[in-house]
């Protein structure tokens, strides 16, 4: 492309925005030196990056029919498949869609998107295809994953399939319904509030939001680059350590991994037993305004049954979990809307790999914003708005307390391997009706949320595992583990899994 000149006039008016004054002689100057500035600019514009050549052959797949989609759970079908061997061959995967599938459509739920096709794999399905995995498709998730609920994605709700006319989970809704009906083996979900673990949940399944920085966000389109996670979305526990030991590790692209711990084995700790172990129950996860008595009774049964297996279980308290949400509103709002929207997905100041193709098809929400979602609409009203008030600090604020807030959760973890307490407070709501109240929309995207989100922003690992069925509606545990501790979480959660018999098949 040529590189655009300004007018005097848009000169004129970025200086005023900037509260400058310009002399005429000044501006004569500016546009002098333009010229300069735009043939340093036409170098690398006209500079090319070397492409990724890719291992596997794909075609771009297809949409499937109404009738080929039950749960309005996929985007697009494909059949891309991986190495010869392998520790996953043999088993089909579904990619939410905000991951890159390179050659394979990508709208991440939202009409603005659709269209676009990237041209690389993510580090994430490279290493699926590595390991051996098919990739099935790309799975069905919420407008720019925006939503706890599964009703905003511009191509219609995904519904669970646990039970009809209700909420599959956000983010990764489509994930989540896909590998609980059966289609794949298992799927890759991403988490910024609990877009993993609460579609896990409401679905029956086991879902991980890995340790920040332990698996490469590379080649996913983010939100806020401080709680951005990908991770394994799995009907039993084995399968999502697997997934893990694949995806799991430094790939030299994402700068959020420059402090990152070694990945484990993580299958080689699964029959390792409880003895010795000592579990946290957080009283402050139980409880919510909106807490179910169902919920956390068979929560804590399920905790009962880990002194059974030889854990040392004991009750603690940590009163800052409380606020734990609160903190991550502010880093959400007001980050996603700097980055995610303002900033066309990846911003500035980011020493990973940018995806340029993707921030120029993002870019044109300017010009459509009236079809974005509600959730995302009143997100970059309220981010943009807490921004010029608080001129930066709320943001500035509520990173430096996540830090007070991890310290809080790792006191208690420098004498416990693991915290325990309900993923969310509720089981899956009823999808709201087409004609639904904004009040009631906005309600059912953000009302799960209150033990999910604060470990996005503390980094934590977190495992979901279903512990239970009420009203026909599946029950989970969270598992909350030390950074880069993934191993002591899947020993709890095989452990547990291996003991009850009334898991979801």
């Amino acid at each position: 492309m040529s590189v655009p000149r300004p007018h005097k006039d848009e000169i004129i008016k970025i200086a005023e925005e900037f509260g400058l004054q310009l002399s005429d002689q000044t501006l004569s100057t500016y546009l002098q030196q333009f010229d300069t500035l735009a043939e340093t600019y036409q170098v690398v514009d006209e500079m090319r990056t070397t492409p990724t050549p890719l291992k596997y052959p794909r075609s771009p797949g297809e949409h499937p029919a109404p009738e080929d989609n039950k749960y309005n759970a996929w985007y697009v079908k494909t059949d891309i498949r991986g190495a010869a061997q392998g520790k996953l061959h043999g088993l089909r995967a579904a990619i939410k869609d905000n991951i890159a599938v390179a050659r394979v459509p990508m709208m991440n739920g939202s009409s603005v998107l659709e269209g676009y096709v990237p041209e690389i794999d993510a580090t994430v399905v490279t290493r699926l295809l590595d390991a051996g995995a098919t990739i099935a498709g790309k799975a069905h998730c919420e407008y720019y994953c925006l939503s706890g609920g599964s009703h905003t994605g511009a191509k219609g709700p995904v519904e669970n399939p646990r039970k009809a006319g209700y909420s599959a989970g956000g983010s990764s809704s489509g994930s989540a319904a896909l590998v609980a009906c059966g289609e794949v083996d298992f799927a890759l979900g991403a988490d910024q509030g609990g877009s993993i673990r609460t579609p896990s949940s409401f679905c029956g399944l086991v879902g991980m939001k890995p340790t920040w920085g332990l698996v490469p966000y590379t080649g996913i389109m983010p939100i806020e680059l401080t709680v951005d996670h990908v991770g394994p979305i799995t009907r039993n526990v084995a399968d999502n350590a697997l997934v893990l030991e694949a995806i799991a590790g430094p790939d030299g692209l994402d700068p959020r991994q420059s402090l990152s711990g070694t990945p484990g084995q993580y299958t080689a700790a699964l029959d390792l037993g409880l003895k010795g172990l000592r579990v946290a129950v957080v009283s402050e996860g139980f409880g919510w305004a909106n807490s179910e008595m169902d919920v956390d009774e068979k929560v804590r049964s399920a905790s009962a049954m880990l002194r059974k297996l030889g854990a040392t279980v004991e009750e603690v308290s940590i009163p800052m979990h409380r606020v734990g949400q609160a903190i991550w509103v502010p880093i959400v709002n007001e980050g996603s809307t700097q980055q995610m929207m303002k900033g066309n997905g990846f911003g500035f100041n980011w020493k990973g790999l940018y995806m340029p193709s993707m921030m120029e098809a993002h870019s044109h929400w300017r010009q459509r914003a009236n079809e974005l979602s509600e959730t995302l609409k009143f997100t970059m009203i309220a981010g943009e708005f807490m921004s010029r008030a608080g001129k930066g600090m709320f943001y500035a604020k509520a990173q430096n307390l996540a830090r007070q807030l991890r310290a809080a959760y790792d006191s208690v973890l420098a004498d416990y391997d693991v915290l325990l307490m309900p993923t969310l407070p509720m089981k899956a709501t009823p999808l709201p009706p087409a004609d639904a109240s904004l009040k009631l929309v906005f309600q059912r995207a953000w009302e799960m949320m209150a033990n999910t989100s604060p470990f996005d922003v503390t980094g934590h690992p977190a495992l979901q595992v279903p512990c239970g069925m009420s009203e026909g509606l599946p029950i989970g545990m969270m598992l909350i583990g030390r950074h880069f501790d993934e191993s002591s979480l899947y020993r709890v959660a095989n452990a547990y899994e291996k003991e009850v018999d009334w898991l979801l098949a």
